[in-house]
């Protein structure tokens, strides 16, 4: 089974994965000015997630097994990664145990340590949609804010909404799977994992998913790594300062 992608431009091979509950859609536009600098952009869904496959098994050594199928199926003998929240977790679960197949390696907005639950009220509200009744957009979003506030969190996981057929809507992700093996997600790197390429880690300022006590474990882990915090950005720091976000990245990768 091979992982759905959408690949942009030509050069150096640049992948990039989603996070949680997302698809490689959310990254089309800043994949779309990463291509035009001179790289191959790989936009990539991890599995239960976009246009990829769905499965039972779900857990890091899965994603970054899927990964490394993904590398092999499209002859990359080596690239930039980039990995947003699960996405960075898989990235650098990737790199550790495949370092010759990673250049360097980005993280946004994510750590090496473990992360106790806290998608409930997300998860809870998308099994609230009852696809039988629910005949539009707006009537979602409607049912999705009774227990999601925030507009922007929202319209960021309705991406996921298509139209199975004529008149019926559905979601893309695999709901049932990602809710039953939600806790993978928050789970730490493996202590013994090391990767001494070089590193950047970026983290929204208005952000907690990267503290300052972070910047231990991080170091542990990726020897040679620099920490930089994009201004005026939460979790989604890609969406939220996307010229910063770009402009940092570049001045890593070339």
């Amino acid at each position: 089974m091979k992982l759905h992608s959408n690949i942009l431009g030509q050069g150096k091979p640049f992948v990039i994965l989603h996070g949680f509950l997302g698809m490689s859609d959310n990254w089309k536009t800043l994949g779309k000015k990463f291509s035009e600098e001179g790289f191959e952009v790989h936009l990539v869904d991890q599995r239960n997630h976009g246009h990829s496959f769905h499965d039972d098994n779900f857990d890091y050594e899965t994603l970054s097994e899927d990964l490394r199928h993904y590398f092999e199926a499209h002859n990359l003998s080596e690239a930039i990664v980039l990995g947003h929240s699960m996405g960075g977790k898989t990235a650098m679960l990737f790199a550790t145990q495949n370092p010759n197949l990673v250049s360097k390696l980005i993280v946004a907005d994510i750590s090496p340590r473990f992360y106790p639950i806290h998608h409930d009220a997300i998860l809870e509200g998308l099994s609230s949609l009852d696809f039988s009744e629910i005949k539009s957009r707006g009537a979602a979003d409607k049912q999705l804010a009774n227990y999601v506030s925030d507009f922007g969190t929202r319209q960021f996981l309705l991406k996921n909404l298509y139209w199975k057929e004529k008149g019926q809507l559905a979601l893309r992700m695999n709901l049932q799977v990602l809710k039953e093996n939600v806790s993978e997600v928050g789970e730490a790197l493996p202590l013994h994992a090391k990767f001494e390429k070089e590193t950047l880690f970026l983290r929204g300022d208005k952000s907690e998913y990267i503290a300052l006590q972070d910047e231990t474990i991080i170091k542990q882990h990726f020897s040679n790594v620099n920490i930089v915090t994009i201004a005026n950005a939460g979790h989604w720091l890609h969406a939220e300062n996307p010229d910063d976000f770009f402009n940092e990245v570049m001045q890593f990768i070339i």
